[in-house]
């Protein structure tokens, strides 16, 4: 590994490695290690207590941060008839039928989200899945990206909800902020986030389920944090 550079190794010495921080408190330091001439995004990692080669313990779902995440997120709304208004009422970027699966056959790929009715997910899948699957856009009831409620959807994804699950090594990786939030509204998405994420265990999941928490900047290292303090 190559050795980390002098501005990463000057970051480590502001934190302390061999604790973990109280939420609040880590809300605080995580802010103080930017570093960056962006603004840097705010990340959590939370290993969990999962066996995730098997599918009824597989992580998944949503949460709508307090703060929202500081992003502009462009929501896709694929729909029918009167549905296609309520999306676009709602704040959706682009809103239309059918018709748009084959523009993202064709090549289109500038969104952030894709939400749809029940009524067209069969089109959806069938055609699209190959393509928004791997980029964990293919909207899925689950991560409450399909509904007939597709206004409602679209405004809470606008509002800073997030979709959440975990990756092969059993961790859950997820944006909470930016480097320009407050340390309060930092600390307050941090335990929206972790009440999510332990909302969201499966009954099958055995022994300790949130085996550790970890919180970053982009260009950070991370601190270690204790969820319940």
């Amino acid at each position: 590994m190559p050795k980390p550079g002098k501005r990463y190794r000057a970051l480590l010495e502001k934190i302390d490695r061999h604790r973990a921080y109280g939420v609040e408190e880590a809300a605080r330091t995580v802010l103080a290690l930017r570093s960056a001439r962006f603004d840097e995004t705010v990340e959590v990692h939370v290993k969990l207590g999962i066996d995730p080669r098997k599918t009824d313990q597989t992580v998944r779902s949503t949460v709508t941060l307090p703060y929202g995440t500081g992003r502009q997120v462009r929501v896709l709304a694929i729909a029918k008839g009167d549905k296609i208004r309520e999306a676009e009422e709602a704040g959706a970027d682009v809103a239309g039928g059918e018709e748009l699966i084959q523009r993202i056959l064709d090549g289109w790929l500038e969104f952030d989200a894709v939400v749809a009715t029940p009524d067209v997910m069969g089109a959806v899948g069938s055609k699209l899945g190959r393509i928004l699957g791997p980029r964990g856009l293919l909207p899925n009831p689950r991560a409450g990206t399909v509904g007939f409620n597709i206004g409602e959807i679209v405004r809470e994804i606008k509002a800073g909800r997030i979709e959440f699950r975990n990756d092969k090594t059993g961790v859950v990786h997820a944006p909470i902020g930016k480097a320009s939030f407050a340390p309060e509204q930092i600390a307050e998405n941090l335990r929206a986030f972790l009440k999510a994420v332990e909302g969201a265990k499966p009954e099958s999941a055995k022994g300790t389920y949130i085996r550790s928490v970890f919180l970053s900047t982009t260009m950070s290292p991370s601190l270690k944090v204790n969820p319940y303090a």
